[in-house]
């Protein structure tokens, strides 16, 4: 059974861990990773935005941001969403923030399982429109 470990180290929004810990264990559990863990970071648009500068070069937060294990192993790595910026996208595309987070929960997990959309020839995208049907998100 996946394990899925969420913390919060934002202020801004309370945060339930126990919804986004059963969304998780449930998308690893879709995509064939049952036996994984990763773990879940809600983290501010500041902490966002220093982790984007500091591993991909970009000063400014983003929304999503994933951090592979890369061993191969159970443990699939880890997960960084701003809330801030959630809560931005969501008004911007008409969609409660909890969906936002949903959303943006499995793409991450997506990633941290080898999906890469800017290489993948629409792989990833494909899957994760037919997850968010399937999980109803």
């Amino acid at each position: 059974m996946a394990m899925v470990e969420v913390v919060n180290r934002q202020r801004t929004c309370k945060v339930p861990s126990h919804k986004w810990t059963e969304l998780g264990k449930n998308i690893l559990n879709q995509i064939g990773r049952g036996g994984s863990s990763a773990t879940i970071a809600f983290v501010s648009d500041r902490k966002s935005r220093e982790l984007n500068r500091t591993f991909r070069g970009i000063d400014k937060p983003t929304d999503v941001l994933s951090f592979p294990s890369g061993d191969g192993g159970p443990d699939l790595g880890d997960i960084a969403v701003s809330i801030e910026t959630a809560k931005i996208q969501a008004r911007q595309n008409g969609l409660s923030l909890e969906r936002e987070i949903a959303q943006l929960i499995l793409h991450g997990l997506l990633h941290l399982c080898g999906y890469d959309h800017e290489t993948d020839k629409g792989e990833m995208n494909r899957l994760e429109l037919q997850l968010r049907r399937r999980l109803k998100i």
